[in-house]
């Protein structure tokens, strides 16, 4: 299998953001109000604008009644029966008739020359849907009526406008009230990122440099929750760090004085007995092993001390009997070395105790991320077991079935930054891919593809 097979690291959800989400509703929130008050406003104007144009009708009517009632308005009555008022061609927003039963004595520019109504109809009315009219009977024994209209649609024309520009006057106003509440909101939620970064470089064993104090109050209990936990995790790293300071000492000294009376026993021993002393050697050379990778594990957790190196020196260091090891692709790296030595340490004492007589450490360059792939010549993973173990690497559980070496070999990659994976196997030995990070590469860039 290729090294593109394999999938890319997996990469977490966007999480929407919580000014974003209040913008958004205070947005909606907008639009909602420029559809309410267009709603009211168009109850509104429509009565008052149906009213106001009533009371124009009803004065016009009026003033035309006046006029008509005089004696030299009465002689154009006569001068042009049935005909309309002279006028030059204009637009006409208020028309008028005079009738005489079903008549039409005399009507303005814009009036039709037929009546509007059967039958007098004084007082505001309706002449279908096309007409509002205000009717006036004038004085003479003929019972004339006067009546002044106007156009139903220009009535409507002038309802749909008031409401129109009402409605876009409250989105002007819903809209700048959003901008303004989205930039205050921006200006409120800055503590809330000072206290974030301020989190993020947050080193709780640095008793130098605490949490900045909370300029809000609802910010106070986080700054408290994140100072306490500080203190915990410091007050933890500092019983880690003495216990691993008391094991190097009381582990290691005993083991080392134990190999070096095997190798003197094996010295002066008869040869039958060597054999026997040559396993009970190897097996505390082992436990020396197993005691270093303890140790590194402990330190895990701190940030790594990393250092330019040779990775084929560094496996050189690393004989395990009846195992041909061999180093490939970029043999510069920026890592660890103790913390490395001890990963790669138990991933070779994984191969040979698991019947591999050759392992192939390659190592190359992949933008920010260095990646070493260690593949053996084992029978590999028993069949179905990968996922497993994929998915407890992925948990950060470390629970059965991981062993110690893949456990160490992740918690060495995390500490630089990286991940370890088990690309799906071929058959022909067991692939364990680490990924390290150089340093200042953004934690929440994507690792390599495998």
């Amino acid at each position: 299998m290729t090294s593109t097979d394999a999938p890319a690291a997996p990469t977490g959800p966007t999480l929407p953001t919580i000014r974003n989400r209040l913008a958004r509703a205070l947005l909606s929130l907008a639009l909602l109000w420029t559809v309410a008050a267009a709603a009211a406003v168009w109850g509104v104007v429509r009565h008052e604008v149906d009213e106001l144009l009533d009371h124009a009708l009803q004065e016009s009517g009026e003033i035309l009644y006046g006029l008509l009632s005089l004696p030299a308005t009465a002689a154009v009555l006569d001068q042009h029966p049935g005909g309309a008022l002279p006028a030059p061609p204009h637009q006409e927003n208020l028309v008028w008739q005079i009738v005489s039963g079903q008549q039409v004595l005399l009507h303005s520019h814009g009036a039709p020359a037929t009546p509007w109504v059967d039958r007098p109809q004084p007082g505001l009315s309706d002449a279908g849907a096309l007409w509002r009219l205000y009717g006036l009977a004038l004085p003479g024994p003929d019972q004339r009526m006067l009546y002044v209209a106007q156009p139903a649609w220009e009535r409507r024309e002038a309802q749909l406008e008031a409401t129109l520009l009402s409605a876009l006057a409250a989105l002007v106003v819903g809209l700048a009230g959003a901008v303004w509440v989205r930039r205050r909101l921006t200006l409120e939620l800055e503590p809330l990122a000072t206290l974030s970064l301020a989190v993020a470089h947050f080193d709780p064993l640095d008793r130098s440099h605490p949490l900045p104090a909370a300029q809000r109050a609802e910010l106070l209990p986080l700054q408290r929750a994140v100072t306490a936990l500080g203190e915990r995790v410091a007050q933890r790293l500092a019983s880690e760090r003495a216990f691993s300071a008391h094991a190097a000492h009381a582990l290691r000294t005993p083991l080392a004085g134990i190999d070096a009376q095997l190798a003197v026993a094996l010295r002066e021993c008869p040869e039958t007995l060597q054999p026997r002393l040559s396993r009970v050697r190897a097996a505390a050379q082992r436990l020396q092993q197993v005691v270093a990778a303890l140790l590194a594990l402990f330190r895990s957790g701190a940030e790594p001390q990393r250092q330019p190196l040779r990775l084929d020196t560094l496996v050189q260091r690393l004989p395990v009997p009846g195992l041909a090891l061999r180093c490939s692709g970029q043999t510069e790296l920026l890592a660890d070395p103790d913390l490395l030595t001890a990963a790669l340490a138990n991933l070779l004492d994984n191969a040979a105790r698991h019947s591999a007589t050759e392992v192939r450490v390659d190592a190359r360059l992949d933008g920010r991320w260095q990646r070493l792939e260690v593949q053996d010549n084992g029978p590999g993973l028993a069949p179905g077991l990968q996922p497993a173990l994929q998915q407890e690497l992925d948990s950060g559980r470390y629970q059965r079935p991981l062993g110690l070496g893949l456990m160490l070999a992740d918690l060495v990659a995390r500490a630089h930054g990286g991940r370890v994976w088990l690309p799906p196997q071929d058959g022909s030995g067991c692939r364990v891919v680490m990924t390290l990070a150089l340093p200042d590469t953004d934690p929440a860039a994507a690792s390599p593809t495998l």
